[in-house]
């Protein structure tokens, strides 16, 4: 029987928080915003969320009913639920509950294999795969996509562990993608030795499930992880991810487009524009070679003429910084502020770390002067 340290009701709210992969303080932006909304009641004092999850205080019925506004529920089921097993269970692991993406069934199944290890199976293996699709939200960021993905990859650890031989395959097979996953939005976030370290573990597991294509993704992964790493250490790993037998085409030229990324970041010309013709790379990644190689002037052609794509907020950050060193760099000032600015918002709303170091490479030339009048 699992046991908790906290009303269930307190469990309930912090696993459906989680499962929303927001922190305290988003949950306390939006009650405050429901507040103002209904103007019958005052938002929570500070720390409320905490003292709520705690099981400290229980929300007097102005919260509640703000709370049942903010997470689209009835009364009842925010409290209660269909399930506190269900609730219970997540509270333990840590593993983000998501309310609507798994059947009642579904999560009671997976709780008792909590319980009992050796009872996964291969649809506690489609759980974790369901639950890693679904956390590669475009709108999260990428410090709470890390937050809820570790404790993920801590509860496949624990299956893996006691699992029978026919489901043991696939849950490494998990594991490695949601090291990747890790690997990829600690990145994304700021943390180059946390993406360093969870990319190596990536590959580890990659290699443990036998698989040259599982092994080659967890490489080109660490390859991507352009400005987290040196270059000889990208251009080493896009390598070692070709060299596995059986890659498909692609692969390949994902991995080319990384190590010429990471020529151009070294200064080597003649390499960077060589792994680019022997895997056709698209506009996006010449674009990017162009400006740290400084020829600012052909990735601006490259830029202008792109549809825009439907990426992530925290790649769109990045795109917009990326636009805005490459006119910097061709001494286009009013277009460089302009970009660095839009980046700039976005970045400190997505917590795109990468997004604000590029930025910092941003050097805008000085204002034109006026011409002066001479008078005569």
């Amino acid at each position: 029987m699992i046991r908790i340290d906290v009303p269930h009701w307190a469990a309930r709210l912090r696993a459906l928080r989680r499962g929303r992969l927001w922190r305290r303080r988003d949950l306390e932006e939006r009650l405050n915003e429901a507040a103002e909304e209904t103007q019958e009641t005052e938002p929570p004092p500070a720390e409320a969320v905490r003292a709520w999850e705690t099981g400290e205080r229980r929300p007097d019925p102005g919260h509640v009913e703000l709370l049942s506004r903010v997470f689209g529920m009835d009364e009842a089921d925010l409290f209660v639920g269909p399930s506190s097993g269900t609730v219970l269970w997540h509270h333990l692991t840590g593993i983000p509950l998501m309310p609507g993406l798994f059947s009642e069934e579904e999560e009671e199944r997976v709780g008792r294999a909590v319980e009992r290890p050796w009872r996964a199976d291969a649809a506690t293996a489609g759980y974790f795969e369901r639950m890693l699709d679904a956390c590669a939200a475009p709108y999260a960021r990428p410090a709470d996509l890390v937050a809820a993905l570790r404790p993920v990859f801590a509860g496949i650890e624990a299956f893996r562990r006691d699992a029978g031989s026919s489901v043991r395959g696939a849950l490494v097979a998990l594991a490695a993608r949601d090291a990747e996953l890790i690997s990829g939005m600690g990145h994304e976030a700021g943390d180059a030795p946390g993406a360093r370290a969870w990319s190596d573990r990536a590959i580890r597991e990659a290699r443990e499930t036998g698989d040259p294509l599982t092994e080659a993704f967890a490489l080109v992964q660490r390859a991507g992880l352009v400005d987290a790493a040196e270059p000889g250490e990208i251009v080493a790993a896009a390598v070692a991810a070709r060299e596995r037998a059986g890659v498909p085409a692609e692969v390949g030229t994902l991995s080319r487009r990384h190590e010429a990324q990471a020529h151009a970041l070294a200064g080597e010309i003649e390499p960077c524009h060589r792994c680019l013709e022997e895997c056709e790379a698209g506009a996006e990644l010449c674009a990017g070679c162009l400006v740290d190689l400084g020829r600012p002037g052909g990735a601006i052609e490259i830029l202008e003429s792109e549809p825009p794509l439907s990426v992530p907020a925290y790649l769109a950050a990045y795109g917009l910084a990326r636009r805005a060193h490459a006119y910097a760099e061709a001494h286009e000032r009013d277009q460089a502020a302009d970009l660095a600015r839009q980046a700039l918002a976005l970045a400190r709303r997505t917590g795109a770390a990468r997004a604000l170091r590029e930025l910092g490479r941003v050097h805008l030339p000085p204002p034109v002067e006026a011409g002066r009048r001479v008078l005569v």
